[in-house]
């Protein structure tokens, strides 16, 4: 029998999840082209990329497509409406995956969360947004970024998230914005980043500024240590050279004077020589400590209870810049309710990713193994032609044989003609005569 607790725990769940709202929900399956409109950004400049709508070489359930990135070195710009609304008073929750099949170098694979009023036709890089969410890789760069759009400003995140997972697989990001202005980012639906918008982005002015009223005493001393006053320079300090003639060096047996000059023995460091003199360090008897500027309260500061606030959010879309092509983007969800997410995830997300690695491992090896055979067909060609080229030498060297031969014959007979080899004469046994 169920204990009260856990039967309690699993009546909140379905409560949680029957008053949840999922406002935005996309799977990529057939007929997705009705939802999305890819924008003329770029076209005219024929730098618009285009997007494929593919599971990809390796994945978890074949059914499972999503929007590919086909074309290297492209922008790409595509959106998707649905119905306006606001998250006051509620969780507003972020998430979909990415699966970099060809290990992006340099590009974003991040999500925008649009307002209602975007232009679709014409959207692109400089189009207002109410949230940016996601990897972006370039070189050894690699972050998350979560950047707010608050009161027309982009702000992005102080804090690093470097959980950017670079493999070939699938990877689902997770954002999660509370209306009590703290925020989770999740990566496979494991915690990377946490904490308060206030504190974790400059939205907000600071709550203290330093006192302009107020500078360091003219007499403050942050000096730790000073010279010792009763250390005194040795009075033959100066006397001793930095350098010295080598002990041990002697004049080379060869050496004419006459030609060579004078001989010198070279010189070498002294290792008597203590430098320039410094006095000893003592503590500093009349320090204070390291002065620092008072704070005074931020007349400018105010707070803001609605840091996490958007009333117009209306749409979703992915405007990219990518040098190496093949990130596949999918099973995109937004919603109220982690319960929602997790749910959406656990079908689409988790379900997939033993089958998904399990493939790849497959075409892994299997590309080793091809790759392994072409190396040692390459190996055997190239021992063949060396072979082969080791006996046209031999070859090329008995022709040049007979050709000495034959001319030698013709020299000693004076016959100019051309003179075959003779053959050997038979030997002849006593019987056979």
């Amino acid at each position: 029998m169920r204990s009260i607790t856990s039967l309690l725990l699993l009546a909140l769940l379905l409560v949680g999840l029957a008053s949840a709202t999922i406002h935005f929900q996309e799977t990529f399956e057939d007929g997705w082209k009705d939802k999305w409109v890819v924008s003329k950004w770029k076209q005219d400049e024929g730098t618009a990329g285009k997007f494929a709508h593919t599971a990809g070489k390796w994945y978890g359930d074949a059914e499972n497509k999503g929007i590919q990135t086909s074309q290297d070195a492209r922008f790409y710009a595509i959106t998707a409406k649905f119905p306006k609304f606001s998250n006051e008073g509620k969780d507003l929750v972020v998430q979909y995956t990415v699966k970099n099949e060809n290990k992006v170098d340099c590009g974003g694979s991040y999500i925008k969360l649009l307002p209602d009023t975007v232009d679709q036709e014409n959207f692109n890089g400089d189009a207002e947004y109410n949230i940016m969410f996601g990897p972006d890789v370039c070189g050894a760069q690699k972050r998350i970024h979560v950047i707010f759009n608050y009161k027309g400003k982009n702000y992005l995140i102080k804090k690093e998230i470097n959980k950017v997972e670079t493999d070939q697989l699938t990877h689902q990001y997770t954002l999660i914005v509370k209306p009590d202005n703290t925020y989770k980012v999740l990566v496979d639906n494991k915690e990377a980043q946490s904490g308060s918008l206030a504190e974790d982005w400059e939205m907000l002015a600071p709550k203290e500024i330093k006192d302009p009223q107020a500078s360091k005493p003219a007499d403050w001393v942050d000096n730790k240590e000073i010279d010792d006053p009763e250390d005194v320079k040795p009075a033959d300090h100066d006397d001793i050279p930095a350098t010295i003639v080598d002990p041990d060096a002697t004049k080379p047996d060869d050496w004419n004077e006459e030609d060579d000059g004078e001989w010198e023995a070279p010189v070498i460091a002294n290792p008597e020589f203590k430098g320039a003199w410094k006095a000893k360090k003592i503590p500093n008897p009349a320090y204070k400590g390291e002065w620092v500027h008072p704070l005074i309260a931020n007349p400018d500061y105010v707070d803001d209870k609605n840091l996490y606030l958007y009333k117009n959010i209306g749409a979703v879309g992915f405007e990219l810049w990518q040098v190496k092509s093949g990130s596949i983007f999918d099973n995109i969800i937004i919603t109220d309710s982690e319960e929602e997410a997790a749910a959406f995830s656990a079908k689409n997300f988790e379900a997939n990713q033993e089958g998904e690695k399990k493939m790849f491992d497959d075409i892994d090896e299997k590309r080793k193994a091809e790759e392994k055979q072409k190396m040692e067909e390459e190996k055997k060609k190239q021992e063949e032609a060396a072979a082969a080229e080791k006996e046209q030498e031999h070859s090329d060297h008995e022709h040049s044989e007979v050709d000495e031969e034959q001319e030698l014959i013709k020299t000693q007979t004076g016959n100019k003609d051309e003179v075959k080899p003779t053959k050997p004469t038979k030997k002849v046994d006593h019987d056979e005569l």
